[in-house]
């Protein structure tokens, strides 16, 4: 069974956020063995992807050859790195995106700081510092420790820029009975506190791509991604399915929380095709 968070997962999400300035610090190797036990394990995925997420200790990024972190190398003080590894397959960037999400909420319940990276990245020397496979693939990386008392000029700037704290208004993002009905957002109840979260997740550019129809017989939603115009896919790399797999992380684990079981299927809403630029992922069926 993979780790139990020690905090709330509705503490948890809003507290997460990207730092890009590190320090070391004496409480963060015990953090760090937690976090790599944790890691051993991870939660079941949707579509059974063998995703694996590595812990890269003492990272040297000359020593592998890494001429900058993260884009315009604005990583600094780093040591230590999770990164993703995965197979192809069907539905791989979506699990890829879940169980990386997982790490990092493991991370920030740890006190643990992160910031994803999955834009320029060399994804090569991580591989190799990781031991992967053969067959599997470095989409996204993260540094993982304590963060730097403050917050660099840069780091500033990237998060005005991506305008981070911003998040779409909950009717533009979850849908009721069609394509145009807005979901009522019904105070604190279970499912709609589990979209909240979803709301809150973090994603590439903030672009915050997914979207959410509830059946309106039943407890079952369906997840779609609306994907960004002539947005880039980099070295193979679907940013935007992994940001889904982020949705249905936050989606799932939410509900988990609140005793709500159930699970995810390959099951469109019958005689309801989405509109253009609308691209079906997942759908989950509550069994309560």
């Amino acid at each position: 069974m993979s780790r139990a968070f020690q905090s709330s997962l509705f503490k948890i999400i809003p507290r997460r956020a990207s730092y890009r300035s590190y320090r070391e610090a004496p409480e963060q190797g015990l953090r760090l063995a937690a976090l790599g036990e944790a890691l051993a394990e991870l939660p079941p995925l949707p579509f059974g992807t063998p995703v694996r997420i590595g812990l890269i200790a003492g990272f040297d990024p000359q020593v592998h050859g890494v001429e900058k972190l993260g884009t315009y190398g604005v990583i600094r003080g780093a040591k230590n790195f999770l990164v993703g590894l995965m197979p192809e397959g069907p539905r791989c960037f979506e699990d890829l995106g879940y169980a990386f999400e997982w790490a990092i909420l493991t991370a920030t319940d740890l006190g643990l700081q992160t910031c994803w990276l999955g834009g320029t990245l060399q994804r090569e020397a991580f591989a190799r510092a990781a031991g992967a496979r053969p067959q599997e693939g470095v989409p996204v990386v993260s540094p993982v420790g304590i963060a730097a008392d403050k917050r660099s000029l840069i780091d500033h700037a990237f998060r005005f820029l991506a305008r981070s704290k911003d998040r779409k208004a909950w009717q533009e993002l979850f849908l009721a009975r069609d394509f145009q009905t807005p979901l009522p957002q019904r105070g604190d109840s279970p499912f709609a506190r589990a979209l909240e979260m979803v709301r809150l997740g973090p994603s590439a550019s903030n672009k915050q791509p997914w979207r959410v129809l509830r059946d309106p017989e039943r407890e079952v939603f369906h997840f779609f991604l609306a994907r960004t115009p002539g947005y880039r896919k980099l070295l193979q790399v679907d940013l935007q399915r992994i940001d889904l797999g982020i949705a249905l992380c936050h989606f799932t684990l939410a509900c988990q929380e609140q005793g709500i079981t159930g699970r995810w299927t390959s099951a469109p809403p019958s005689g309801l095709p989405p509109p253009q630029g609308l691209e079906y992922i997942a759908t989950f069926e509550s069994a309560d």
